[in-house]
């Protein structure tokens, strides 16, 4: 199996210039201050964030709203199966 060297900034956004689909239909995990995160939309390993999405509220665009958490990033990929 070859590895595949992550991003260092990836979006679940198709509008993002981040966002790669078959990066996220491969499967991507965040580790986030150790903690497993499974509702990134964004993150950036070199600026040390990720944005996750704020309850259920809505922008204008009917985007979700996001709130930017700093802290050690650390994406990897999932084991298939």
């Amino acid at each position: 199996m070859t590895e595949t060297t992550l991003p260092d900034r990836l979006s679940t956004n198709p509008s993002s210039p981040y966002y790669d689909e078959a990066l996220l239909e491969r499967g991507i995990g965040i580790r986030f201050n150790g903690a497993e995160k499974t509702n990134v939309d964004e993150y950036c390993v070199s600026e040390g964030w990720i944005r996750v999405a704020a309850g259920k509220a809505k922008d204008r665009a009917g985007n979700p709203l996001t709130i930017k958490l700093q802290g050690k990033v650390e994406p990897y990929l999932r084991e298939p199966g």
